[in-house]
Parts: structure tokens; C-alpha cells; sequence
């Protein structure tokens, strides 16, 4: 049951993993601008953002298993419609669908864990979940570089199609219902007025508000260093792919100390401490860019710290946002889901939008996240847990 968990959860992010080192070859097929070919990501992560706000809701009123088998309907369609791209637009178009469709497994999970453990047990539980869901993200960029230097950008999508088939089979065979309350079903408005109440909780908004930024920083290292790595420092994408290991090794690492520490530290003090090392690294960054030069290293060694910090923070984020309220754990994770996305959208399109042939627009952008994570930390719940 938690290999399933683990599948729903890597799939939308593997399928967005696996394409990011082809942007580049994409860029030059269609003959176009890297701002355009960007809109394949920012506009796909809008997408990823509604998907989690409506899942969580429609979780909450119909089930946790429709939904996901609708959403995983929805990636297949979106990806045999990037396969069959034949213009940037119908490739946004099948990117758009993919990611909305993949992002229902990757917040449902969360509220399946919370559907059956409390609010400390759900933070460990998580911090296992996303753990294993890093493996397959983990070898997703390298795995995507090597397909489109050996068969072009397209085989990204054929391998996105046989993912899902198996994900969809898998949720038909094993997944059950885990919705439990014995209450009426939310109507949209009800759906809307618990939205509204939890955007007027403290808490929540520090959880919703920390993870998203966390999300923007890392989006913005993802939506700047394929482009930094292959045109800048003239790697092929296969080597972005493949030194992308070490930052997901290193989230895998946050994630494996967060599930053994966060039940004796607490999981707002965890988040506080994640926060304030993605700063302090964060901050250092562009001196020792400066400093040391342009290079693999640089680039990617302080990403690999703050990844850590991050991976030991996020789980607990999510947590504690499914926790404020647990008779709304769905609408929770998908508003959470729907801020953390929405940001990310807007930072990878601006990172994409100011490249000028240095790292140095992906290195203020992430340091600009970092403060964000850190203030909005301070605003989770005190002493809790």
C-alpha cells in the first residue's frame, strides 16, 4: 500500500522532472525563445496548482479514490497530447494536462496518510512517503536527458504514458477508499467557506506560505540551471540529468532525518530550523559563485545543502497544514497544494524571463524564496507538537 502511495506521489513530479533537461532541445525544434518555451513549465505549474485546489476539495465531497483515478485519466490524455505536439501551444496544452492530472496523486496521498494516522504520526508517515517518492524524481532528469540526446524530446512523453499505464492499473487494484467522516457532502459553497476559514488561521497560513516559498526556491534552481548547465557551462543535457542525483540525494537524506526526528523535536521547530539553513546557504551562494567561479559545483553544491534543509522542513509543513483542521484535511492539502504551486509558476517564468547568460538571475531568485521561507516560518503554530 505505501509503494502505491509512493507511485501516485513521484508521478506528476517525475513527469515534470524527466522533461526539464529536454527544454533546451525543445526550444530549438520549434525555433523559439527560451521565455516562450518556458510557458511549457510555469503555465504546466499554474495547472498543477488548480488541480490541487480542486482535488482536495472533490476529496473531501466524492472520495479520495475517484478522484485519483480521474486525474490519472486526465495525465494520459495530456501526455499522449505532448507526444503528438506539433507546436509550442499544443505542447502547453498536453503539458497543462499532464501536470493537473499528476498533481491529484501527489496531494491526495497526503490526505490518504492523514485519513488514517494523527497529526504527529502524519508527519513521519510523510517524511517515509516523500523519501520514496525522491527516488524516481531522483533519476527522472538523467533518465530524461539521456532519452533526448539518444531519441529526441518526444520519448520523454512515451516513457510519461507507459508510467502512468502502470500507476492506473495499480490504484485500480489496490487502492481503497480511506474517506471516513459520516457527515454530509460539502456543496461548492461549503467547499468555499472552509477554504476562506483556513486562509484566516495563523497556522495555516505559516504552513501554506513556508512551503510555498520552499517550492518557488526550488522551482526557480529548476527553472534556471538546465539552461545555466547546457548554454553557460556547455554540458549536454545527459550531465544536468545526472548531477541533479546529488540535489535529489540530498532531499532524500532531509526527508529520512525529518521521520526520525520530528516526533521528539517538533515539527514546527523542525520547519524553523530547515528554514533558517536554506537561508543561511542560500545567502552564500552568490559570493561563492563570485568567488569561485562558474561551475558544476557552485551551482549545484549549494543547492544540495539547501535541498536537505528543505527536505527536512517540507515534510512537516505538510503535516501540520493537514493538521489545523483534520474534518477538512482535503481542502487543506489542495489549498496548500494550490499556494506552493502558484508561487512556484510565477518564479520559474520569471527566472526563465530574466536569463542573461549568468547564474546570477537563479541565484538572487532563490536567495529572494529563502527570505520568504524563513518570515513565513516564524507564523506556524508556536510550541505546538
Amino acid at each position: 500500500f505505501l509503494l502505491l502511495l509512493v507511485a501516485l506521489t513521484a508521478l506528476g513530479p517525475t513527469a515534470m522532472q524527466i522533461f526539464i533537461p529536454a527544454l533546451p532541445a525543445v526550444r530549438d525544434a520549434f525555433a523559439s525563445s527560451t521565455a516562450v518555451v518556458q510557458l511549457t513549465f510555469s503555465l504546466s505549474t499554474l495547472a498543477m496548482a488548480a488541480s490541487t485546489l480542486v482535488a482536495g476539495s472533490l476529496a473531501d465531497r466524492f472520495g479520495r479514490r475517484p478522484v485519483i483515478l480521474g486525474g490519472l485519466g486526465l495525465f494520459l490524455t495530456g501526455t499522449s497530447i505532448a507526444f503528438a505536439a506539433g507546436s509550442i501551444p499544443q505542447l502547453v496544452l498536453g503539458r497543462t494536462l499532464q501536470a493537473a492530472g499528476g498533481a491529484t496523486g501527489f496531494v491526495l496521498t497526503r490526505t490518504i496518510v492523514r485519513d488514517l494516522f494523527g497529526r504527529e504520526d502524519t508527519a513521519r508517515i510523510i517524511a517515509y512517503l516523500t523519501m520514496g517518492m525522491v527516488v524516481a524524481p531522483m533519476f527522472a532528469p538523467a533518465v530524461g536527458g539521456l532519452l533526448t540526446d539518444l531519441y529526441g524530446w518526444r520519448s520523454v512523453f512515451a516513457a510519461g504514458a507507459l508510467a502512468g499505464l502502470l500507476v492506473l492499473l495499480a490504484v485500480l487494484r489496490r487502492l481503497p477508499e480511506t474517506h471516513r467522516f459520516d457527515r454530509p457532502m460539502d456543496g461548492p459553497r461549503a467547499m468555499a467557506s472552509n477554504m476562506l476559514r483556513l486562509l484566516r488561521i495563523r497556522a495555516f497560513q505559516g504552513y501554506a506560505l513556508t512551503g510555498a516559498f520552499s517550492m518557488s526556491l526550488f522551482f526557480s534552481f529548476l527553472g534556471g540551471a538546465p539552461f545555466v548547465t547546457v548554454e553557460v557551462l556547455g554540458h549536454p543535457a545527459s550531465v544536468y540529468g545526472l548531477v541533479f542525483i546529488l540535489v535529489s540525494l540530498s532531499f532524500m537524506a532531509g526527508n529520512f532525518l525529518a521521520a526520525r526526528l520530528s516526533g521528539r523535536i517538533g515539527l514546527d521547530r523542525m520547519i524553523r530550523i530547515g528554514s533558517a539553513t536554506v537561508l543561511l546557504v542560500a545567502a552564500m551562494s552568490l559570493p561563492l559563485m563570485a568567488w569561485a567561479g562558474w561551475n558544476l559545483v557552485t551551482l549545484f553544491g549549494p543547492m544540495a545543502v539547501i535541498a536537505f534543509a528543505q527536505g527536512t522542513a517540507l515534510p512537516n509543513v505538510q503535516a501540520g497544514a493537514v493538521s489545523v483542521d483534520p474534518r477538512v484535511a482535503g481542502a487543506a492539502s489542495g489549498l496548500a497544494g494550490f499556494v506552493q504551486m502558484a508561487m512556484a509558476a510565477l518564479a520559474v517564468q520569471l527566472v526563465g524571463s530574466i536569463q542573461n547568460g549568468t547564474p546570477y538571475p537563479t541565484l538572487t531568485a532563490m536567495l529572494v524564496c529563502a527570505l520568504g521561507m524563513m518570515a513565513a516560518s516564524l507564523r506556524t503554530r508556536a510550541g505546538s507538537g
